[in-house]
């Protein structure tokens, strides 16, 4: 069975944005060196466009081959013109208010959100599912979320999204390790308790 991974960017006090969901504020940690961890390790959380203003385009996915993420994180990409902005992945959104897809590598996911992500994790192959967000869509997969992968960043919002928007069951996870940078950034893994 494949895994789905919560990739996630958080505040040091737990929030993914500012209380209008705006992230923003975290970019400025990514640095020379943070980057190069993204590209070694989690090459295709690089957005496409992304890649390519770095010159990263013969990057291979290894770890991801699907993205499910929610309207709002699409919604930044739409902003920008950009309709498919995880070219290089399977890209799923899901959405109640959507009601076509702008670009035809974009499926929607307007309803079966649960049963169509627990078929992508049924799924032969080696790599799994990144769940990019946002707050809403990791609260209501909470249950079949197998990994976090958390960069917290040295900022206090104060105020804003959570991680988890849903209230849910407590829910543990193993620690798996860390890594730290010279940005104050962290990268922290866990697993799901068995």
């Amino acid at each position: 069975m494949r895994k789905l991974t919560y990739f996630v960017a958080c505040s040091l006090d737990g929030f993914i944005g500012d209380a209008t969901g705006d992230a923003t504020a975290m970019m400025s940690f990514v640095d020379e060196e943070f980057l190069g961890h993204l590209a070694a390790e989690y090459p295709e959380t690089l957005a496409t466009p992304g890649r390519r203003a770095f010159g990263l385009d013969d990057l291979e996915n290894k770890r991801f081959d699907t993205i499910v993420q929610g309207r709002a994180s699409y919604d930044l990409a739409l902003k920008e013109g950009i309709t498919s902005p995880y070219a290089h992945l399977r890209q799923y959104v899901a959405s109640r208010t959507l009601a076509e897809s702008p670009d035809p590598d974009v499926e929607i996911i307007a309803d079966g959100l649960l049963d169509k992500v627990r078929a992508l994790k049924a799924e032969q192959g080696d790599l799994g599912i990144w769940l990019c967000g946002g707050s809403r869509l990791a609260g209501e997969l909470l249950d079949e979320i197998d990994e976090l992968v958390i960069k917290t960043y040295p900022i206090v919002y104060g105020t804003g999204m959570p991680m988890f928007g849903a209230g849910s069951d407590a829910t543990r996870f193993t620690f798996e390790g860390m890594r730290s940078f010279g940005n104050g950034a962290v990268v922290r893994t866990y697993s799901r308790e068995q």
